[in-house]
């Protein structure tokens, strides 16, 4: 089976339409704004990282969007649909994958077996064609494998396909996780700090990877700490700081901002 790269435009649609428009995004908690009045545009092809310290709001904005929060105010638009009123299920259907800060895995499940159940949404059969295994089931089952295979090689763990997955180093559970979400056939990807926690090494590869991600067509969001690899991966850079947009725009640009290096930086370049 060969996997097409996702070009992340839907037919149709032109190219100009934003991947992700956010508009007036708040998000309360009783008496705390964890969002307050976020407004983003995210273009198609674009990887957009999102940077800000500790409890800026980074990983709630990716719960609002792929709806494991109700926003308290404003709209989120999705390639012209609107998540307003999407399920988790139904925005993952759309095309929007995610990974967690904390990685959550099948532990006693092999990586295929892990990587496979990321495909759950792309094919529905009843429970008459399961029961008695009809030619399309069967069909199925064999490009899901083929897929699974596929994105297996892509992210480098071929060697660990048939090992229990809670026997991985730390890096690789992130690149497997990653696999989980291709196999999906995201439009959008989000990936809350995939590089937080491995070493240097496992670092450079997990770049890499993203880019590769990236070149094939799928649009990125990726919530990150490290501020060189964001740089040198990101065509544009969000940064939050206390649920507010302090500043957006080409990662250089952002990078000398006087109020971003003030609230996120720590410090006065000269």
């Amino acid at each position: 089976m060969t996997v097409q790269p996702q070009t992340g435009v839907l037919e149709g649609q032109p190219a100009s339409l934003p991947m992700l428009d956010v508009a007036g995004l708040t998000l309360r908690f009783g008496g705390v704004t964890a969002l307050s009045d976020i407004s983003l545009t995210v273009k198609q092809g674009a990887l957009q990282a999102i940077i800000g310290p500790n409890g800026a709001g980074k990983t709630s904005l990716f719960n609002c969007l792929t709806r494991y929060y109700k926003a308290s105010a404003g709209s989120i638009t999705y390639l012209g649909t609107k998540l307003d009123r999407q399920s988790p299920a139904e925005v993952a259907a759309l095309g929007i994958r995610r990974t967690f800060q904390n990685i959550r895995v099948f532990p006693r499940m092999t990586v295929f077996e892990n990587v496979l159940a990321g495909a759950h949404l792309r094919e529905v059969s009843n429970l008459a064609a399961i029961l008695f295994g009809t030619p399309r089931t069967r069909r199925v089952e064999r490009e899901l494998r083929a897929a699974a295979d596929h994105w297996i090689d892509f992210v480098g763990l071929s060697d660990a396909r048939l090992r229990p997955a809670g026997e991985l180093a730390y890096g690789m559970r992130k690149r497997m996780e990653i696999a989980r979400a291709m196999i999906g056939e995201p439009r959008l990807l989000l990936l809350d700090e995939p590089a937080a926690g491995v070493s240097s090494v496992e670092r450079t590869a997990l770049a890499d990877l993203i880019g590769r991600v990236h070149a094939s067509g799928v649009g990125v969001i990726m919530i990150e700490h490290d501020v060189e690899l964001v740089m040198n991966l990101a065509t544009d850079v969000c940064v939050l700081d206390g649920g507010r947009l302090l500043a957006t725009g080409a990662p250089e640009a952002v990078r000398n901002d006087p109020e971003v290096i003030r609230a996120y930086m720590g410090r006065r370049r000269k």
